[in-house]
């Protein structure tokens, strides 16, 4: 067989023309979504004050496979798209692994991350119903970003709500996301009630996505012209990202490549869920026995550590309730973690392929992740960001036990984005400044008391 190139590229007519949807491969389904006031299942006219109309059918179809893309939505995509597969020949070397390595890039884009994926198509969506302005909420700042890219495409008024410590540590996003005429505002803030309740209560607080995802929502709420709009967690923002896994697919069954296992980096599941899409629907079809592996780290390890059970999206206890693996939306991540992937919350249904044991997790310390990403920079020439990097350190791992058993595997990981705008964080890594935060039992406990006490959730909450 001809050795297999460095780089596998799709040409544009191998663009997907629909996005594939993986809960319709799944025989059970996660929970429905429930209204807070009600604990009855939302419907569509619950979700319709915040979030847009074409978004919500998509949040609430469970059944089609394949939901097709709009012209306008695959047009934008063949400006960034299709993105390489690469083959990780340099770090296989670099680590003496008889193991196959695999990164599927997202850093091609000018916003620097997989979450243009998405953005775009929200951003249509929005353009398409007449909504005049948006707001979101962004933590290290890839999808404030490429949503501020996006927005500013289809000429929409953009409200970024940016966790306060990652404003602090990365304001070359910031300035990024002003220069496509985003305005972006550090939460918690005083401009919201929520903001300033948060703020009352915990004065000092670097915020969390959970207490941006608040104010945004408060303002979304307040005005008919303005809708909210989110870059991980929900079904329809995974939906999206599929481009990922059916362009990785692609790539790979050209050349009869099979992935033993896939791992992706994980906070509230847009990347790990878009690259899994068509592997793990084919699993679920019995069609094949590839692991898949999420990625998280260990100062906020919602899979790892977290309850299953019905919370809130958000601190401000606004949003409808979903049955995810939390840590419970009080909890607060600490202010020194620089790795991203900060939400108390994961993917619905991630969250219910790991409660049912078709998906493995993770968790690891930031300066591990940190080392595994100066060393993959080294030898790949790519400076990976910190939230990709967790993915790498996994994959690093896997390739490193083959190394000791002789197994050949083929491995796959999403390489969602690039660095370049964290490097206050790698300045830390080099200097020796960086710690390690696990929270102990007693600080996630203060997290859990936040849950819902609601019927649903006795057995989470014991």
């Amino acid at each position: 067989m001809a050795k297999i190139p460095t780089k596998i590229y799709l040409t544009e007519e191998e663009l997907p023309r629909a996005w594939y949807n993986l809960r319709a491969f799944m025989k059970e389904k996660h929970e429905p979504f429930l209204n807070p006031a009600t604990l009855k299942p939302c419907t569509a006219d619950d979700l319709r004050p915040i979030f847009c109309d074409g978004l919500i059918e998509q949040e609430l179809d469970q059944t089609t496979p394949y939901i097709e893309i709009p012209e306008g939505i695959r047009e934008f995509y063949n400006m960034v798209r299709p993105s390489p597969l690469t083959r990780a020949y340099y770090l296989e070397r670099e680590l003496k692994t008889p193991a196959e390595i695999y990164y599927k890039f997202e850093g091609n884009n000018t916003s620097g991350s997989h979450k243009l994926n998405s953005a775009v198509a929200q951003a249509y969506y929005a353009k398409e119903q007449g909504i005049t302005r948006l707001t979101t909420e962004t933590g290290a700042g890839q999808w404030g970003t490429a949503l501020a890219m996006a927005a500013a495409f289809y000429h929409l008024d953009l409200t970024v709500y940016m966790v306060k410590v990652s404003a602090r540590q990365k304001p070359y996003r910031r300035a990024v996301m002003e220069t496509y005429g985003a305005k972006v505002i550090p939460s918690p803030s005083d401009t919201t009630e929520a903001g300033r309740k948060i703020l009352a209560e915990f004065p000092e607080t670097g915020g969390s996505l959970g207490c941006a995802i608040s104010e945004a929502v408060e303002v979304a709420a307040a005005a008919p012209d303005c809708r909210y709009v989110l870059g991980s967690v929900l079904d329809h923002v995974l939906l999206h990202q599929s481009v990922i896994g059916l362009e990785a697919k692609l790539a790979m069954d050209k050349f009869g490549i099979v992935p033993d296992v896939v791992i992706g980096c994980a906070g509230g599941g847009s990347n790990l869920g878009g690259l899994i899409a068509p592997f793990m629907g084919e699993r679920l079809q019995g069609k094949n026995d590839i692991r898949f592996v999420a990625v998280e780290p260990a100062s906020c390890p919602s899979l790892t550590r977290g309850r299953y059970a019905y919370d809130f999206g958000d601190t401000g206890k606004t949003t409808p309730l979903m049955r995810m693996y939390t840590l419970g939306c009080g909890f607060m991540p600490s202010p020194n973690h620089a790795g991203g992937l900060r939400y108390h919350g994961m993917s619905p249904t991630l969250s219910k392929l790991y409660h049912d044991g078709y998906l493995e997790a993770v968790s690891v310390e930031q300066t591990k992740v940190f080392e595994a990403a100066v060393r993959f920079a080294r030898c790949e020439g790519i400076l990976p960001a910190p939230e990709s990097a967790h993915a790498i350190r996994a994959a690093m791992d896997e390739a490193l036990r083959c190394r000791e058993s002789g197994e050949k595997k083929v491995i796959l990981f999403g390489l969602t984005g690039t660095g370049y705008f964290d490097l206050t964080a790698y300045t830390a890594y080099h200097e020796g400044k960086m710690s390690d935060y696990v929270p102990t039992d007693e600080d996630l406990k203060r997290g859990f008391d936040s849950l819902p006490d609601i019927p649903q959730n006795r057995e989470a909450r014991a």
